[in-house]
């Protein structure tokens, strides 16, 4: 009788900390911080569905405009994560922001963080991806922390979700179809990272985000409009519209 009760003790255990590690938070407008659920990702006022942590599913209306992100995201156990990046201003239509710490693809806790290189990327390096946009304007920053320090990374905004194949993330987000990969036409966030291994970036555009049209942020070994996969972020963006 002991020992069946602790085995199912430990059973609940592993549940609650794989819970732990891919629940999500959602609000909308001022004041919608009360009712956070723990986990690496948060969002705010978002266009698009989402499934959360019960299995339930939340679709929140397209904002009229002039919602905002209403407060800093939290991690699993209560606390801000580290270099959290400032929050949208007045204004920006849609609002989101998501964090994630990347772990191996096939890690026993799966994470919507991938690294393909553990040189580049260790496992446990963290990502915090903010968006706003309205119909006329796109914002997106990022920070990130734990990577290999004074290494110069490509990263930009792809069509698809992460997985454990780097190329299933798929192209560039592009505002316009074109052969050339261009920064007034995608989404890019190349930066450097310090002696602590941190980097932050940010893109903006005159041009709203297609609602369904990105998935990702992914990593590049090397700035510019190519490079190695090194890591791969899925996040939920917002968009207005199909085209």
């Amino acid at each position: 009788m002991v020992a069946a009760a602790g085995a199912l003790a430990g059973a609940a255990a592993l549940v609650t900390l794989a819970a732990g590690a891919v629940g999500a938070a959602y609000g909308a407008g001022e004041g919608s911080g009360d009712d956070d659920r723990p986990g690496l990702v948060a969002a705010r006022a978002t266009s698009g569905g989402f499934v959360l942590p019960d299995g339930t599913r939340s679709d929140p209306a397209r904002p009229s405009g002039g919602a905002r992100l209403s407060e800093a995201i939290r991690l699993s156990d209560g606390t801000r994560p580290p270099g959290s990046v400032g929050g949208p201003a007045e204004g920006e239509g849609v609002a989101l922001t998501a964090y994630g710490r990347f772990a191996p693809p096939g890690s026993f806790v799966p994470s919507t963080a991938l690294t393909y290189d553990r040189t580049l990327v260790p496992p446990g390096a963290w990502i915090v991806v903010e968006q706003s946009t309205e119909r006329s304007e796109t914002v997106v920053r990022a920070r990130v922390g734990g990577l290999k320090p004074g290494h110069a990374f490509g990263a930009h905004v792809h069509t698809a979700p992460c997985d454990a194949d780097p190329a299933a993330a798929g192209p560039h987000y592009q505002h316009r179809a074109a052969p050339e990969a261009e920064p007034a036409n995608e989404l890019w966030l190349d930066f450097t990272t310090d002696a602590a291994g941190e980097g932050n970036a940010e893109t903006r555009h005159d041009w709203g985000l297609r609602r369904g049209g990105a998935h990702s942020v992914v990593l590049h070994a090397v700035q510019g409009g190519a490079g190695a996969r090194v890591a791969c972020f899925t996040v939920p963006f917002g968009g207005y519209g199909t085209s």
